[in-house]
């Protein structure tokens, strides 16, 4: 087992080393894939066959994801009718690490008649791949991780690394926000971060409230009845006084003087946190739950009338 084990280090430190020997080679021809594409007036279509296809659509939900329109075309459907997507304004970036791909290099041709401005990423700035570019983004290596040298590895990493710094690059150079990319992904956990606010998840029916003047006994049973482990006790405005939480309960019964005829109020909290905004953020909400360890905060009007309840376990089950 250390034998296969000393062959999967092997593996990680010939990818690693060349992520880092290209590093100190981008230069300017990288530079200008970057311009083409900022300047790009309407959508990078990213091309390739085996397994930089596979790369390539990655690449490209990439950069869908992040600010730049983008998608995947397969060169055998483009010359199957699917060159109609393609239009004068675009950027095609052609992904062949040989730079003789056959079927790649046939819709060459065609994607020149369109007039569109093509990025090549090939090993070699000689090959027909590369021909056909405005710029070409080196993926020359020394050797693959496969020990007979022909399964795409230390290749496909780099080509999928030097994809990544293409879309983080742009990012910066769109001032591209966490904002924009929940715009993107709404049903993310950064998309519900970012816009789910208080008033969508809070429970405002049939919440545990009950007079400040009520027993103790009076007030377990609303808790109970209210299956969130606490009582909101309010006054004769029906404005929040404190809360009876099941801490502040477990407490009472260490008291010695313990009487459950006793006033709830004598065991609630008379300082509860509680919020008028409405519209603040889920998470921000979350902050203020986890700052002062508690399990639940009230949402009131701006007459202190409670309106809502936001519980840790709301927010917890939406991955917030």
């Amino acid at each position: 087992m250390s034998e296969i084990l000393e062959v999967a280090r092997k593996v990680l430190d010939l990818e690693a080393s060349e992520l880092l020997r290209h590093k100190d080679l981008l230069d300017e021809k990288f530079k200008k894939a970057l311009n083409l594409i900022y300047n790009c007036k309407g959508k990078l279509i990213v091309t390739g066959v085996g397994k930089s296809g596979h790369i390539g659509a990655k690449m490209a939900a990439t950069f869908a994801s992040t600010g730049t329109a983008s998608f995947f075309l397969h060169p055998t459907e483009a010359l199957h009718g699917d060159l109609g997507m393609v239009e004068g304004d675009d950027v095609i970036l052609a992904i062949s690490y040989s730079g003789e791909s056959d079927e790649l290099i046939k819709i060459m041709p065609h994607l020149k008649r369109f007039g569109v401005k093509i990025i090549t990423m090939t090993s070699s700035i000689d090959s027909s791949l590369a021909k056909f570019g405005d710029t070409n983004i080196d993926l020359n290596i020394i050797k693959e991780a496969c020990p007979i040298g022909a399964a795409p590895t230390v290749s496909t990493t780099l080509t999928l690394a030097l994809g990544d710094a293409l879309a983080v690059c742009l990012m910066k150079m769109r001032n591209f926000t966490a904002e924009n990319f929940a715009n993107f992904h709404p049903g993310g956990s950064l998309g519900r971060r970012l816009y789910t606010k208080v008033s969508d998840i809070m429970r405002v029916k049939d919440l545990p409230i009950v007079s400040y003047d009520v027993s103790l006994r009076v007030a377990i049973d609303a808790m109970t009845h209210g299956k969130l482990g606490a009582v909101l006790l309010t006054d004769k405005n029906k404005k929040l006084v404190a809360i009876l939480s099941d801490g502040d309960l477990r407490r009472a019964l260490m008291d010695k003087e313990f009487n459950i005829e006793k006033l709830a109020l004598d065991y609630a909290t008379k300082t509860p946190k509680a919020i008028t905004n409405k519209d603040m953020l889920a998470s921000k909400a979350l902050e203020i739950i986890e700052k002062y360890k508690i399990q639940l905060l009230v949402v009131v009007d701006n007459t202190n009338k409670p309106v809502g309840i936001l519980h840790i376990h709301d927010l917890t089950n939406l991955g917030i």
